[in-house]
């Protein structure tokens, strides 16, 4: 079974970049599943699709996101990592990653605050 475990810092300050890293066990990054995501819900909102790296290294981003996101993947490691620049209050949410069609990680809040 495919498991997921996001990890990164729980506090980023307003401007600064917000990398997060999912480790995938029980599986390849490459072969299990066409195509990863990350996916955010901010308090007391729904859940917003960020992008997806798919099992070839391309990659896909939200429209409203893209000009700030970046995702990339280690097959090595068999993990694959997401970036926001320029966060603002506004990107406080908890963070997922998942498989397409597949397994979620459990999540991890961030904050941005000063």
């Amino acid at each position: 079974q495919v498991q997921l475990q996001e990890s990164g810092p729980g506090l980023v300050k307003p401007s600064q970049t917000l990398s997060l890293t999912c480790t995938i066990s029980g599986g390849s990054i490459t072969t299990s599943y066409y195509a990863w995501s990350w996916i955010r819900q901010p308090p007391g909102k729904g859940l917003e699709w960020m992008g997806a790296i798919n099992n070839a290294g391309s990659t896909y981003y939200s429209p409203s996101l893209k000009s700030r996101t970046s995702i990339s993947r280690d097959t090595s490691k068999n993990q694959f990592s997401l970036h926001l620049t320029s966060v603002t209050p506004e990107d406080t949410a908890v963070y997922y990653c998942a498989a397409v069609f597949g397994s979620w990680g459990q999540g991890t809040q961030v904050t941005v605050s000063s």
